[in-house]
């Protein structure tokens, strides 16, 4: 790969693949969490309570996505952000298969498959991902900051967020998750370029560096807490009203969207894809939407393998298949003999069609 050697890669990849076991499982702690206290009869997150403070079920949550996103930010520090945020998937599959065991959140059908699609999309976008240019210092990263171009998306982020945080959050917030998941997505992808900076400074600072001298390691560091806190803030509020097998993957894919948009302006990665690069990623993507939509637009379907044969004959007996079958006539019911005979059976079966189409 070009600009990550071939240790760096595995590196990456390993810590990408632990953050989002992590990162998974603290979907399911936090819930918990978020339910007992609604249980006892707290002011709930979704409705602007603080108690999940109390709840040590909450706590662990977050000590478990801190370990992730402890990972994850050094796997950013080993791979492009092009390899390790797609991986993030595998959080999908991991709060999917731990919510229908510990909080009772079936999956039908439709919503399995649609988990299968996004690792699926979120794979072949990894295979084609476009390679970010080598940015090895802090001074090479205030080269980047400063691009017109990343400029002006930083301050549509900006804008955005807060028009949504005032003006749709109070009307929409806790009729539509997208409300929620939009703002930790955008908030998400600046704090991605923020840990990719400290990231990149932390390997200065072991190198002997005097890293903590730079102001640019301050104000990554500052507004990296600030976009964490505004993600976990709104995170929670998603959780605590919305099911979580349809949080987790609806959240990865706007999370990924907003990263794979951030960092292509960033490090200007899609100028250097090839056709068949670019063709993969745009696949990969539609695959993942594909799955979200499957996910999304039927999850309160009641409908499994095991109820298709129900299914099935629920359709039947309420159909006229289930009349006695009558045989077309043969070449011998045609003969002058019988053609009188047919005739009158013809009509029967033709007065029986119309009575059972009525």
């Amino acid at each position: 790969m070009n600009g990550v050697n071939r240790s760096d890669f595995y590196i990456g990849l390993s810590l990408a693949i632990s953050s989002s076991a992590f990162i998974g499982g603290s979907f399911i702690l936090k819930k918990k969490g978020l339910l007992r206290l609604a249980s006892k009869g707290s002011m709930r997150a979704g409705q602007g309570g603080y108690a999940y403070l109390k709840e040590w079920l909450w706590w662990a949550g977050l000590l478990s996505m801190g370990v992730g996103e402890a990972a994850n930010f050094a796997a950013y520090a080993f791979a492009p952000a092009t390899l390790v945020t797609p991986l993030g998937a595998l959080s999908v599959l991991v709060s999917a298969v731990l919510s229908s065991y510990f909080l009772s959140e079936k999956l039908n059908i439709h919503g399995k498959v649609g988990c299968i699609l996004c690792i699926l999309g979120s794979t072949v976008m990894v295979i084609h991902a476009p390679q970010e240019e080598e940015v090895d210092s802090l001074r090479a990263m205030a080269e980047k900051l400063k691009d017109p171009g990343f400029i002006a998306f930083a301050v549509c982020i900006v804008v955005s967020s807060m028009i949504l945080i005032i003006f749709v959050v109070p009307r929409y917030g806790q009729k539509n998750v997208l409300v929620y998941i939009l703002i930790c997505s955008v908030i998400g992808s600046l704090s991605v370029s923020c840990v990719k900076g400290l990231g990149i400074g932390i390997k200065e600072l072991f190198s002997g560096q005097a890293v903590l001298k730079d102001p640019l390691f301050w104000a990554l560091l500052i507004c990296l807490v600030i976009c964490v806190s505004i993600q976990i803030s709104y995170l929670n509020k998603a959780l605590d009203i919305f099911n979580t097998s349809i949080v987790t993957p609806i959240y990865y894919v706007f999370f990924t969207t907003s990263v794979m948009a951030c960092s292509a302006i960033l490090f200007k990665e899609w100028l250097r894809m090839s056709t068949d690069g670019v063709v993969g990623t745009v696949s990969g993507f539609l695959t993942i939407i594909l799955g979200i939509f499957l996910l999304h637009a039927f999850k309160d379907a009641t409908f499994s393998w095991d109820s298709l044969p129900e299914y099935l004959r629920g359709a039947l007996s309420d159909s006229s298949w289930d009349q006695p079958y009558k045989a077309l006539p043969t070449h011998e019911d045609l003969t002058p003999g019988s053609r009188s005979k047919s005739f009158s059976s013809t009509n029967s079966d033709a007065s029986w069609i119309k009575k059972s189409s009525i």
